[in-house]
């Protein structure tokens, strides 16, 4: 979700449309589940919880919760998984902020004023 969201602010930032821009990588080689069926964007895509303010959905503590599972998976065999550390990292720092209810796809406004 979060390297989704990663496009999409950079596709916002280039100045492309995001609705077209969602129209044409949902049918090439950046498709993916988070965006064709769960896209964090209000009004692109098919209806996600971005549309309902990210109330309802996957909640942020849920996806946390499997990150951390993974997390000490991981450990438990010595693989290196930086990008689910890094991930891990970001949506506890996203729990911390008061976020844990909202949909995991939140996580767009905490990267966007980042960006």
């Amino acid at each position: 979700m979060i390297a989704t969201c990663e496009t999409f602010i950079m596709a916002e930032k280039l100045g492309l449309d995001l609705q077209t821009f969602y129209d044409i990588s949902s049918k090439a080689s950046g498709q993916n589940w988070s965006m064709t069926s769960y896209c964090p964007v209000p009004g692109v895509g098919p209806t996600s919880p971005a549309d309902n303010d990210y109330q309802g959905g996957f909640a942020t503590a849920l996806m946390l919760k499997d990150l951390k599972l993974a997390m000490e998976a991981a450990q438990s065999v010595n693989a290196d998984v930086p990008m689910g550390a890094r991930a891990a990292e970001l949506y506890a720092q996203f729990d911390e902020a008061g976020n844990g209810a909202r949909d995991f796809s939140a996580i767009i406004q905490t990267l966007k004023a980042q960006a």
